[in-house]
C-alpha cells in the first residue's frame, strides 16, 4: 500500500503571510493509509460523540479517553474560533474559504469510536512493546461508524493520537470532518527517546509534564531523564539525602522529592512513555562531592600539593563501589525501567595523572593507560546494575575506549564523531546502539529540516546490523535553557526526529513534511505546548488574543 496523503483542508493565509499549515493530516506519518468512497469524509460533533469500549478495559485506558475527547473539543474550538475571528474582522473573510477538496464526498455523521483491546492492559511500558494498531473509519465493512484495535494499551495509545489527528474543523467550526479510511500503523524503531537535562538548570516538574505532553503528540516513548550532573544535584535520594542538601541548587525548592518522581513517571506511564533515568559516572560528579568528597578525585599541582578542586570518582577506592552498590539499589527500586544509563563518557583524566596515590594503584595492577582505568570502574559499575536484574546504557566512549567487558544486553549511545563510522564499529562488534548526534537541541540555529534528513540506518553494514540499532533520542542539554524557554527549544524540533524514528524509511519528503509539521505545530500550541514556529511567516488558525 502506498503512503496515500490524507485528506487535506483548504487554509486561510492572513493577509500578507504565507499559506497556513495544511489540516487532518498526522504526525508522524502512518506506515500506510487508504482512502475509500472517492475521497469520501464524515462529520463528527464533539458534542454527541463518544467511545466505546470492547474487550478489555483499564484505568490507562480511561484517562486515555477522556484526555482524548478533550483534544477532539480543542479541535472545534478552533475552527470555531477561527470563524468568529474573519467574521469580525475588519476584513470580513468568511471561514467558507476552509473547504474540503471539491471532490470529496460527504458521507454522513460518525457518532462513536469503538476501541477494541484485544489483550489485558500491561501496566509499564517497555523496550520493544507493540505500538501496532489498526484504525478504521468509514471503511466498506464499516459505513457511519469507526473501529480502533490493538492488541496492546501501547497501541491503542497510539492510535487515539492519529484518530485526534485526523480531525480538521468544518466550515462553521460546530463539527469537525474526518476522512474515510483505513491506518494500519507501527513504528519502525522500538526506542524513541528525548533526554531532558535537568541539572544544567532546573526543570520544574509542571515543565516536565508538558514536554511529557509533547512526547505524547509525537508517539516518542522513552523520557531519558539525565537528572544529575557537576552543576547540581536536584534528585532527593532517600539512602542518601545529603546529595541533594548540598548539591543542588537550592535544596528546598530545586529538588525532586520522591513523590515528585513517582509522580512523574506516573505521568509517563499512562501515556506509554518510559522513564530511564542518568546517573554519570564516574565523571559529571563534581556535584556529589559537595556531600561525599571521599568519592572524587583529589587533584595535584606540579609541585605535589593537592589542589582545591576535585576531579571525577576515585575508581582505585573500595568505598566508592560500597557507595555505588548501595546507591544504584535504591535506583533500581525507584526508577521500574528494566535499562539504566550509567553515562561513561568525558571523563577528565588529568586529575586522575595527577594524583600519587593512583599512579601507584595503576603500577600495581598493571594497567598501562588511564582508559584502563576508566575501564575497570566501568566493569564494575556496570556489574552492579546487572546483579540488580537491571539492562545498562553506556555512552559510545565506554566502547570506543576499549577494555570494558560490556555485556551484549548493554546498549551503547552514540552522541558525538563520525556517526555513520561509529555505527558501523559498534554494531560490527555485535552491539545494540541508539542515535542522538544529529538530534542535540542546544545546538542552536540547526534546522529542523537538518534532523529530519538524518537516518539511524544511514551506514555502511550489514541487515543483521542494522537490527542491532534500536532507534535514537532528541537531546536538550540545558545549559541555555530553563523552564521560561525549554519547550520551544524543543519542539517541534524533536518532533522531526520523531517521525524519523517512526514512519518508513521512505518517507523523506521535505515540503510534504513542513506542511504537516507546521499543522502539527499548531496542534501542540492548542494543547498548551508553546512550541515555536517550523517555518516562516504565517499563523495557527483558530489564533486569537
Amino acid at each position: 500500500m502506498g503512503l496515500a496523503t490524507l485528506i487535506v483542508i483548504g487554509c486561510i493565509a492572513a493577509l500578507g503571510a504565507t499559506d497556513g499549515p495544511s489540516r487532518g493530516n498526522v504526525w508522524p506519518k502512518p506506515r500506510s493509509v487508504v482512502k475509500f468512497h472517492n475521497d469520501g469524509f464524515v462529520i463528527v460533533s464533539p458534542n454527541s460523540f463518544r467511545f466505546n469500549v470492547t474487550h478489555y478495559k483499564c484505568s490507562t485506558l480511561d484517562d486515555a479517553l477522556v484526555r482524548y475527547y478533550k483534544f477532539l473539543v480543542l479541535e472545534r474550538q478552533a475552527g470555531f474560533t477561527e470563524r468568529i475571528h474573519f467574521r469580525t474582522s475588519t476584513n470580513d473573510v468568511p471561514l467558507g474559504q476552509v473547504h474540503i477538496d471539491p471532490n470529496a464526498t460527504y458521507r454522513g455523521k460518525l457518532e462513536t469510536l469503538e476501541v477494541e483491546l484485544m489483550a489485558p492492559c500491561e501496566h509499564y511500558p517497555y523496550f520493544g512493546m507493540d505500538e501496532h494498531y489498526e484504525l478504521r473509519i468509514d471503511s466498506p465493512d464499516l459505513p457511519y461508524a469507526a473501529k480502533l484495535v490493538s492488541h496492546s494499551i501501547w497501541g491503542i495509545l497510539r492510535g487515539l493520537e492519529t484518530f485526534v489527528q485526523l480531525a480538521a474543523p468544518s466550515a462553521d467550526g460546530t463539527a469537525l470532518h474526518m476522512s474515510s479510511c483505513m491506518i494500519s500503523d507501527y513504528p519502525r524503531f522500538s526506542h524513541r527517546g528525548l533526554l531532558i537535562d535537568t541539572a544544567r538548570h532546573f526543570i520544574p516538574l509542571e515543565t516536565l509534564y508538558t514536554l511529557v505532553d509533547g512526547m505524547e503528540a509525537s508517539k516518542l516513548n522513552t523520557f531519558h531523564w539525565h537528572i544529575v550532573d557537576d552543576q547540581s544535584f536536584p534528585y532527593q535520594s532517600s539512602t542518601f539525602p545529603e546529595l541533594s542538601d548540598k548539591g543542588a541548587y537550592n535544596p528546598l525548592s530545586h529538588v525532586y522529592t520522591q513523590n515528585n518522581v513517582k509522580a512523574l513517571i506516573e505521568y509517563c506511564r499512562i501515556r506509554g512513555i518510559r522513564v530511564i533515568a542518568e546517573f554519570d559516572t564516574p565523571g559529571h560528579t563534581r556535584s556529589w562531592g559537595d556531600s561525599h568528597p571521599e568519592l572524587l578525585t583529589v587533584c595535584y599541582d606540579e609541585t605535589g600539593k593537592p589542589k582545591p578542586i576535585l576531579g571525577p570518582m576515585d575508581p582505585t577506592k573500595e568505598s566508592t563501589y560500597k557507595f555505588i552498590d548501595k546507591f544504584f539499589a535504591e535506583l533500581a527500586e525507584v526508577f521500574p525501567d528494566k535499562y539504566m544509563h550509567v553515562g561513561g563518557d568525558e571523563v577528565i583524566k588529568d586529575c586522575w595523572k595527577s594524583n600519587p596515590d593512583i599512579t601507584k594503584y595503576m603500577k600495581m595492577h598493571n594497567f598501562t593507560g588511564y582508559n584502563q582505568l576508566e575501564s575497570f570502574y566501568v566493569d564494575k559499575a556496570v556489574q552492579t546494575i546487572y546483579a540488580l536484574n537491571k539492562s545498562t546504557i553506556v555512552w559510545q566512549e565506554v566502547f570506543d575506549n576499549g577494555g570494558t567487558r560490556l555485556d551484549r544486553n548493554t546498549v551503547v549511545h552514540i552522541w558525538k564523531g563520525n556517526y555513520p563510522e561509529e555505527l558501523r564499529k559498534i554494531t560490527a562488534a555485535n552491539y545494540m546502539t541508539l542515535l542522538s548526534s544529529c538530534w542535540y537541541l542546544d545546538h542552536l540555529g540547526v534546522d529542523w529540516k537538518v534532523m529530519y534528513k538524518c537516518d539511524p540506518q544511514n551506514f555502511e553494514g550489514t541487515p543483521k546490523q542494522k537490527r542491532l540499532v534500536l532507534g535514537g533520542e532528541a537531546c536538550m542539554w540545558s545549559e541555555v535553557v530553563d523552564f521560561t524557554n525549554v519547550i520551544p527549544r524543543v519542539f517541534p524540533r524533536a518532533s522531526a526526529a520523531a517521525e524519523r524514528l517512526w514512519s518508513d524509511q521512505t518517507v523523506k519528503d521535505i515540503a510534504d513534511a513542513s506542511n504537516r509539521l507546521d499543522e502539527f505545530r499548531c496542534r501542540l500550541v492548542r494543547r498548551g505546548i508553546h512550541a515555536e514556529p517550523s517555518r516562516g511567516p504565517g499563523y495557527c488558525p483558530g489564533e486569537i488574543f
